[in-house]
């Protein structure tokens, strides 16, 4: 592809900034955030613990794969921890039957698997930069 670099840029700037967003929002309040989500989680067969752990941990997590995605650093891995986090948030939304949030996670990780894919295909002879 002639002009890998601009396009790929432009495809992953989206959702570089969802993520990113979805981080830097919570971790001035982590705390907070993290009792929004025992509590959303409470009907949850997930136990507590693991829960607190994870909500302490995923404002972290978005914040380095949007960073990494908004600057094109690591693409891949970048991608595949992007879609591992949406896997693990479905699992939770599943737990508690939050179907709505489930159709928002599937969207981002459906999009982060078609990024992947353009990577792939169109920027095998670039380094994962």
């Amino acid at each position: 592809m002639k002009d890998f670099k601009t396009t790929y840029f432009f495809l992953r700037l989206p959702i570089a900034i969802s993520i990113l967003g979805h981080g830097l929002v919570r971790l001035p309040k982590l705390s907070t955030f993290s009792d929004w989500m025992v509590t959303s989680m409470e009907k949850s067969f997930i136990p507590e613990p693991l829960i607190v752990g994870f909500s302490y941990v995923l404002p972290f997590a978005e914040f380095l794969v949007g960073l990494w995605l908004l600057i094109g650093i690591r693409s891949k891995e970048a991608i595949f921890a992007g879609i591992s986090i949406m896997t693990m948030l479905i699992f939770g939304s599943c737990s508690v039957e939050n179907w709505g949030a489930i159709e928002a996670q599937l969207l981002h990780a459906f999009y982060l698997f078609g990024l992947l894919w353009y990577f792939q295909k169109y920027g095998q002879n670039l380094t994962s930069k």
